[in-house]
């Protein structure tokens, strides 16, 4: 993760991923890309995105995606003794990771999949 510059967790073949890098350049928000599939976050920076977002791992993971059945996330708690659990399969599986997250440079964070999400960026 960047300090103090805004990061994108970018996912290019994702259509909200590239709708919220659009708005990004047209509202003149300076940005850095992190192809998180490529480069994916650890335990750690997953934590902190969790603490910026005010989110609970469960809250950012995809479990409509394949590997999510086959892990049987459904079936996984949802307390604080279960959060790392989850935090350790978004780690591990990064596409279960809601996207796009935007890291923004004020230290806050958002899932920018909605207009709304998008018109807190600028």
């Amino acid at each position: 993760m960047t300090s103090g510059q805004t990061e994108i967790w970018h996912n290019p073949r994702c259509s909200k991923s590239r709708t919220a890098t659009a708005h990004l350049d047209e509202t003149g928000v300076a940005y850095s890309v992190r192809r998180y599939l490529d480069d994916p976050p650890t335990a750690d920076e997953l934590r902190e995105v969790l603490r910026r977002l005010d989110a609970q791992p469960w809250d950012i993971t995809r479990t409509g995606e394949q590997i999510a059945k086959d892990l049987g996330m459904a079936d996984w708690g949802r307390t604080p003794a279960d959060r790392d659990r989850w935090i350790e399969a978004l780690a591990a599986n990064p596409q279960l990771i809601q996207r796009p997250i935007v890291l923004t440079a004020n230290g806050g964070a958002v899932v920018a999949r909605t207009e709304d999400a998008l018109r807190t960026l600028g």
